[in-house]
């Protein structure tokens, strides 16, 4: 008996995942069952909007966009009866001590929602056991200049294929083909929030967004004693969180801009540009 295929894109809604979208659209290659986005709660308000122009395009070429998710990762770092998935926060200890806090969070918010996706849609979700031989093709948006990047799935039930490695295609080229597309002005995914942004981002979303450059000032302010549920729990950081590497109140930076390469890539549920293991924080309460 022949295993039906389940054929998924995991859309991030950046530069390769929506080229993958529209190229699947056009029938340029094998279309998808479901382009599945993983939801933070908390993305830049350009991604949210280019992610329903993205639902309208895929619905004419019967893809369905689904949103799926595991919470509000501002509101649940703050909430104190929430488990706190660390953020990679930039940390201060007691005595001058410079590191950072693991970084949780791409595993709880993006890749765990999406396999509990896949999951459900395989008719198992878990607790369930997956049959062996049932699996599902997801699609992933990494391209020739991060083929190092391309991985197989942890999980049995998941087969990762990469589309633009078999079209050789470098991200040049997905911002190539998007400017022909009229979508020119895909926004890199990423929370509005994240550590690893650069001065550069933090001074156009001050001038561009002031909403929610209040609402990232606001959340480095709150967040400076460390998880709110460890808090509560008795278990205090020892030291401080920053959102910025500088390592101050982020609206206290001497933001100092510098041009970026365009191509620079943001950071989907299997694709951040910062992959590594960050050193963990300084004193306790950084992971509930």
């Amino acid at each position: 008996m022949t295993t039906p295929t389940h054929r998924y894109l995991s859309l991030g809604a950046g530069v390769q995942s929506t080229t993958l979208l529209l190229l699947a659209a056009q029938g340029a290659i094998p279309g998808f069952d479901a382009a599945i986005f993983a939801d933070t709660g908390w993305e830049p308000v350009t991604v949210y909007r280019h992610l329903d122009r993205l639902t309208g395009i895929a619905a004419r070429a019967d893809i369905e966009v689904v949103r799926v998710g595991t919470g509000n990762i501002r509101a649940d770092a703050l909430d104190p009866e929430h488990r706190f998935a660390s953020m990679p926060l930039f940390t201060l200890g007691p005595n001058g001590e410079r590191g950072m806090a693991r970084r949780q969070c791409t595993s709880e918010y993006k890749i765990k929602p999406i396999k509990a996706e896949v999951r459900r849609r395989l008719g198992y979700p878990h607790p369930s056991r997956v049959p062996a031989g049932l699996r599902a093709q997801m699609a992933i948006g990494i391209s020739l200049d991060e083929i190092d990047r391309a991985r197989d799935a942890d999980v049995a039930y998941m087969r990762n294929v990469f589309p633009l490695l078999d079209l050789g295609w470098r991200r040049t080229d997905c911002l190539r083909f998007l400017a022909e597309q009229g979508l020119g002005d895909t926004p890199k995914s990423s929370c509005v929030g994240c550590p690893f942004h650069d001065d550069r981002f933090w001074a156009d979303l001050r001038v561009d967004s002031p909403a929610e450059w209040a609402d990232a000032v606001a959340f480095d302010r709150a967040i400076r004693g460390g998880s709110a549920k460890a808090n509560a729990d008795g278990h205090p950081l020892r030291g401080q969180f920053f959102l910025h590497r500088a390592r101050v109140p982020l609206d206290e930076v001497v933001l100092r801009p510098r041009p970026r390469p365009q191509d620079a890539p943001g950071c989907g549920p299997w694709t951040c540009p910062h992959d590594a293991t960050a050193p963990a924080a300084a004193g306790r309460g950084e992971v509930a």
